[in-house]
């Protein structure tokens, strides 16, 4: 595989990509727990959630498995060793792409159910859902060419995604604090505070190229979704 020096983007990045070089064996272990997260995560939420029919628990399972997709980064690597045309990588990081979007847009809905949207038909959310995430990949210019130390494609207008990507966030904490006020429960405050912690954890693990933010990345993301996961529960086992 040929050097590239190109760094991830990203605050946490930034801060230890300034002390620590970049090491690709660190991005391998990032891409295992990605996928381990999101194995141990779905069995956790059926075993706790068997129960339960609201739909919040249902996005939230969409954003955990949404994690298993970042080993398709491997990709990139596999190329190089067996120069397979360079076709299979785009159509890899589209559906890479796919599974990011699809997961935060599910932690969205989950977010507008909780504040108190009526929803008769949950396959309809799914169904924009779907529809939201390829409107953006398909929007998005890839260069198959050019990629970072993090396995991750480069792709044109990235500010403006990185934009769209925390309006999304910010858009579901802010659900959550209103739900927490329309139904006078200060839980959906914690839920908010743990999907905080979960998508800043997602967002290191996702654009990590050292040893130290893999660490911090699992971590932060693990405590934070079982953080949200177990108010979550809290509140639905009094209903």
């Amino acid at each position: 595989m040929q050097e590239n020096l190109r760094r991830p983007a990203g605050f946490f990045q930034a801060l230890t990509g300034f002390f620590l070089e970049h090491n690709y064996y660190a991005v391998h272990v990032s891409l295992i727990m990605s996928v381990l997260f999101s194995l141990l995560g779905i069995i956790l939420i059926l075993y706790f959630f068997e129960r339960t029919s609201a739909p919040e628990i249902l996005y939230i399972s969409f954003f955990t498995i949404s994690l298993s997709f970042e080993v398709i980064r491997l990709i990139l690597p596999l190329h190089f060793i067996f120069n397979f045309p360079s076709i299979y990588v785009r159509v890899a990081t589209l559906v890479l792409f796919f599974a990011r979007y699809f997961g935060i847009f599910s932690l969205f809905s989950a977010s507008i159910c909780a504040a108190g949207l009526k929803v008769q038909k949950t396959r309809n959310v799914i169904f924009l859902i779907i529809v939201a995430a390829l409107l953006i990949i398909f929007g998005i210019p890839i260069d198959v060419l050019n990629w970072d130390t993090s396995l991750n494609m480069v792709n044109g207008y990235s500010s403006l995604f990185r934009m769209i990507e925390l309006t999304v966030y910010l858009t579901t904490m802010i659900s959550f604090l209103i739900a927490a006020k329309t139904r006078d429960s200060k839980e959906y405050t914690y839920v908010a505070t743990g999907i905080i912690l979960a998508l800043f954890g997602r967002n290191i693990l996702l654009n990590t190229d050292n040893w130290i933010s893999p660490v911090c990345g699992i971590l932060t993301l693990s405590f934070g979704t079982w953080f949200l996961c177990s108010k979550l529960h809290k509140i639905h086992l009094w209903l």
